[in-house]
């Protein structure tokens, strides 16, 4: 729900799956449930049905993936091949997920995984491939990597190969299902898309995610409804200005993220920081890399 480019992040990828073509979402929630439902309802807003699994326990990766599954309209559907799309929830990413659907079912997968690329992969899940995009090896985070393809953050599976999932249970996807589908020789296959990609597991990489969505609208700035800035003022770098947000006289603003309400002073200068919404930063205060408020 953190605001990226003036929205929550989970905004993004809601409409991805919509313009995709998907009609329905689930959205599998835990710590902070209760703050998706007021903002994104039914979906109607969206174009696009949402759908809740909250968990009281949180279940690990695969664990979430089976127990949201069971929410799905289509649930109870015989056709066992019928794909459904998973995303990662911290992962802004500008991979074709048509291109993913089309290559999954061209492959006849089980299972695809969306993979990119990345020059140090010590971080992420490396996936090897055969000479036919099937994937041989998946191997979590190590310090010597065989590859520096990694596993991306959005699956497609069967319906058939998450009812193999155990429900109710503590699961990784990463550690366990994955591994016992390669084992069990079920057709999993990698789709390699090197377009933008970003983990957005860090305050730095959110913060990055934001300047990059406001680049992307060809802005210097993105100014919410009802903010203020002065004539005086400074504003660029990808920076957003939130909802009712103040930029006093001579503030210089850059790279930064000012939450709805906030109040920067006369004469502040900033670079690459978040203000919390409602927070007042005192003039001529200079700072980099800063979180206020928070």
């Amino acid at each position: 729900m953190l605001q990226v480019a003036g929205v929550p992040f989970t905004e993004h990828q809601i409409l991805k799956a919509r313009d995709a073509g998907i009609s329905e979402i689930v959205l599998a929630t835990s710590f902070k449930a209760e703050l998706f439902e007021p903002y994104f309802g039914d979906g109607a807003d969206f174009g696009i049905s949402i759908k809740y699994a909250v968990e009281e326990v949180a279940l690990g990766t695969g664990g979430a993936i089976s127990n949201a599954a069971q929410v799905l309209s289509s649930a109870n559907e015989s056709n066992g091949r019928a794909p459904i799309a998973i995303f990662n929830g911290d992962v802004l990413s500008g991979h074709d997920l048509n291109a993913q659907f089309e290559f999954h079912e061209a492959k006849g997968a089980d299972v695809t995984l969306y993979l990119t690329k990345v020059e140090d992969a010590r971080a992420y899940g490396a996936v090897e491939l055969d000479d036919f995009g099937k994937v041989s090896a998946f191997n979590e985070k190590m310090e010597n990597p065989p590859t520096n393809t990694i596993n991306a953050g959005c699956y497609i599976f069967n319906r058939d190969v998450i009812n193999t999932i155990p429900f109710g249970k503590v699961i990784s996807v990463e550690r366990e299902t994955f591994p016992k589908l390669l084992n069990d020789g079920a057709k999993v296959f990698g789709f390699i898309d090197t377009s933008y990609w970003l983990d957005i597991g860090t305050p730095a990489a959110l913060l990055k995610a934001s300047r990059d969505l406001v680049f992307e609208k060809k802005l210097e700035f993105l100014a919410l409804e009802g903010s203020k800035i002065s004539p005086s003022a400074k504003v660029n770098g990808g920076s957003v200005i939130g909802r009712a947000a103040q930029i006093g006289d001579a503030a210089q603003i850059s790279g930064s993220v000012i939450g709805d309400g906030a109040k920067v002073g006369a004469g502040a200068n900033l670079l690459n920081c978040f203000v919390a919404e409602g927070f007042e930063v005192p003039g001529q205060v200079i700072a980099e890399n800063n979180f206020f408020g928070y």
